[in-house]
């Protein structure tokens, strides 16, 4: 996996994560092309596409899309199987993820990302390790926000 997008209906960019380095002007292109592409296809389409030199796949779940691009020796079903883990797990944490769960906990999003890929390959196959570290990072943060707000005699 090259990189992995989660984006609303209307396009907004909600998440992204590169796998390979890329100048911001082309991640802006490969995102408008993404959007121009992903969005207005018929929701019984093929979930992949072919764009230039990488092959995007893609699903949608309620109003959020996720998307990744592959290199040309990547496997596209077990890239759409790497989606639905990743919203498997953004569900067992945030209750049925919604839009919203991602635009103001943009940095669970992105922790239970990295819990779960590190340099665009599954690090951790497990739902179960990737709910325990994020229990984990819960209860350190409530323990530092708690340890902060204690007034320093």
């Amino acid at each position: 996996v090259t990189h992995q997008q989660t984006r609303s209906r209307q396009g907004k960019l909600r998440l992204q994560k590169w796998f390979v380095p890329t100048s911001e002007r082309e991640k802006k292109k490969v995102i408008r092309d993404m959007i121009m592409l992903v969005l207005p296809r018929q929701p019984r389409t093929c979930n992949f596409l072919q764009w230039k030199d990488l092959k995007i796949v893609y699903k949608r779940y309620a109003s959020l899309y996720f998307c990744a691009g592959l290199e040309e020796h990547d496997n596209e079903l077990l890239a759409l199987e790497v989606l639905h883990r990743y919203v498997e797990l953004l569900d067992k944490y945030f209750g049925n993820v919604c839009e919203l769960d991602i635009i103001f906990n943009f940095e669970k999003a992105y922790f239970i990302l990295d819990e779960f890929l590190m340099g665009g390959e599954v690090l951790e196959t497990s739902k179960f390790a990737v709910n325990v570290s994020m229990e984990q990072a819960d209860t350190l943060q409530e323990t530092m926000e708690e340890y902060m707000s204690k007034p320093a005699y």
